[in-house]
């Protein structure tokens, strides 16, 4: 895996990147300390021999630029990560790519489609934001690691991706104190206070996609969803798929919001399987 850092457009970007092929964006997830290569670690190595992977750092994320003064709630942050991942597509000369989101990520794939719809092939959304839903106690959770930025908080919040927790438990103190030395930078933190401010409520209702829009995307759409996911409920994936005309959804059993990571070897398969078929768009 070779990381990189490129100028795109008004920001720098943190990318790693491995493989040769087609190429596919891997968009990374919310949580703190999060980033293109602690979500994709497994991913990359795995699907490299088939496409050419990139997975960036999102701006206000680990390696990327964190902006001073940084934009204040998701919909402004989005607006930057939208023109970030565009900028990215530019600088490396890539007029077509797939898209892999993962949560936030999916919402942010979400608005790609809708924005610039030619730039982009097929799409995977693993337990993807952008529908109407709560901020449940675990999201709150997550979002509020800043209350109490430890190792045993991080450890906590960690638990709640997962359905089983014995297949990180050999692993969790490691990923944890990883977790924590990223989050706790300052900026790092000072960009994640700005992205998702209290009551995350709002937070969650600025993530929306509005369902005229999703009616708009005609890409062809793959969810994961983990059935016993209590981060992002099953039921957001149900409203997305009621929307969009050419999704469909695989519900995925025993597996709660870390589909990539808790269920490798069946996203693996899913995402090679998908992105290899003949395409609508």
């Amino acid at each position: 895996m070779e990381r990189t850092r490129l100028k795109t457009g008004i920001v720098e970007t943190s990318l790693c990147r491995q493989g040769a092929g087609d190429p596919v964006l891997f968009i990374h997830g919310s949580g703190p300390g999060a980033g293109g290569q602690s979500n994709w670690q497994l991913a990359l190595p795995a699907l490299g021999d088939r496409f050419l992977c990139l997975a960036p750092d999102l701006v206000g994320y680990d390696q990327s630029t964190h902006p001073d003064p940084a934009p204040r709630g998701p919909r402004e942050w989005m607006r930057l990560w939208v023109d970030q991942l565009i900028g990215l597509l530019d600088a490396l000369n890539i007029e077509k790519v797939h898209l892999v989101g993962n949560s936030l990520g999916g919402a942010i794939a979400l608005n790609l489609l809708i924005e610039k719809p030619e730039r982009f092939g097929r799409a995977v959304l693993m337990g993807p934001a952008g529908a109407p839903m709560p901020a449940t106690p675990e999201l709150s959770c997550i979002w509020g690691f800043y209350r109490d930025p430890t190792v045993a908080a991080m450890k906590n919040a960690i638990r709640m991706f997962a359905y089983d927790e014995g297949f990180i438990a050999d692993r969790l103190d490691d990923i944890a104190t990883a977790r924590v030395q990223a989050a706790t930078r300052p900026e790092v933190a000072r960009s994640f206070a700005n992205m998702f401010p209290e009551p995350f409520d709002q937070s969650v209702s600025e993530l929306i996609v509005p369902e005229t829009l999703l009616e708009r995307i005609q890409h062809d759409i793959l969810i994961l969803h983990g059935v016993q996911d209590r981060i992002v409920p099953l039921s957001g994936s149900i409203h997305l798929i009621e929307r969009l005309p050419n999704a469909t959804l695989t519900s995925v059993p025993r597996c709660s919001h870390w589909v990539q990571i808790e269920r490798a070897e069946l996203f693996h398969a899913e995402v090679a399987r998908f992105l290899r078929q003949e395409k609508n768009t």
